[in-house]
């Protein structure tokens, strides 16, 4: 009697899928990234990173994500507000600073050398020292370091906010006040400098004419990405990294596979081997295991 099992019938074409999705099954497969790319309402993106190799070396260990994202410093923990990766700036909140509507204990804003070169705070965050002495530094030897700010006063301050009016009160004058930059207080710690508070606001230049209920109290930071071949990896389907030993750049293509530059078919592995192949045969497999499917 002739066998009816010929390459033609559907008892064949379901053997040779089933072994199609065996051979499948053993080749090593690619999984999402081990980076995670948000905390509560904040994308994380390069050269920002919460694990440990994701995003530039550089930023290693600056934040951590409980709920929401925090950035830290030598003086601190401070909430991330936003981050805008075009303008390449973030917001963060010192709660530990005074605001129009609260008075804080004395305080310091500290940043280690590496984030005052690559993370900064911006130009337009200024820097308000508050019922300063008259013996202070910045009123006298270092008075330059002071600057007007679009207009605004001492005593608009000391009028205007509830926390600040306090300081009029207790002298029945008006006490001096500074409005400078973020290197002043870089090089100088409160006690030198003589005032008892601080505050800072962000986006000085829109706020002439704005009084100081408006102003919005924060810290903006403007960060810096060296030219690695990022937008090469993530053009891939990568995501960008470093190697925690070498803290050499890395294209992270999956939770077990690194490529040094990207992910697409080609690219080599920091240990020397070529994807193409396996990649091409994985298509292959898909597509005859599909085609065998639709003709069952």
């Amino acid at each position: 009697m002739q066998s009816t099992l010929t390459p033609y019938t559907p008892f064949f074409k379901r053997r040779i899928l089933t072994l199609l999705l065996l051979q499948l099954q053993i080749l090593p497969t690619l999984s999402l990234s081990p980076c995670r790319t948000s905390c509560g309402n904040v994308a994380i993106k390069y050269p920002f990173g919460l694990d440990d190799g994701c995003g530039a070396p550089q930023f290693r260990h600056m934040f951590n994500c409980t709920n929401d994202l925090f950035f830290t410093t030598p003086s601190g923990v401070y909430k991330v507000q936003s981050i805008d990766y075009d303008k390449k700036t973030m917001v963060v909140y010192d709660p530990a600073m005074s605001t129009c509507s609260i008075l804080q204990p004395h305080h310091d804003f500290v940043m280690t050398d590496i984030q005052s070169v690559i993370i900064p705070p911006s130009p337009d965050t200024i820097f308000v020292l508050l019922n300063c002495s008259i013996d202070s530094p910045v009123l006298n030897h270092y008075k330059n370091l002071c600057f007007n700010f679009s207009g605004h006063s001492c005593d608009e301050l000391y009028g205007s906010c509830n926390a600040f009016r306090l300081f009029h009160l207790l002298t029945n004058s008006t006490p001096p006040c500074c409005f400078t930059g973020y290197d002043t207080v870089k090089y100088m710690s409160m006690n030198i400098l003589d005032c008892t508070h601080y505050t800072t606001v962000i986006n000085s230049d829109n706020l002439k004419g704005i009084g100081p209920l408006d102003w919005v109290y924060g810290i903006k930071l403007s960060f810096t990405v060296a030219e690695t071949g990022c937008e090469r990896c993530a053009g891939s389907g990568g995501t960008c990294g470093f190697d925690t030993e070498t803290v050499g750049f890395s294209c992270l293509c999956s939770t077990s596979m690194n490529a040094t530059r990207e992910c697409a078919a080609g690219s080599v592995t920091d240990d020397g081997h070529g994807y193409a192949p396996m990649l091409l045969f994985q298509a292959f497999v898909l597509i005859l295991g599909t085609l065998l499917c639709m003709n069952l």
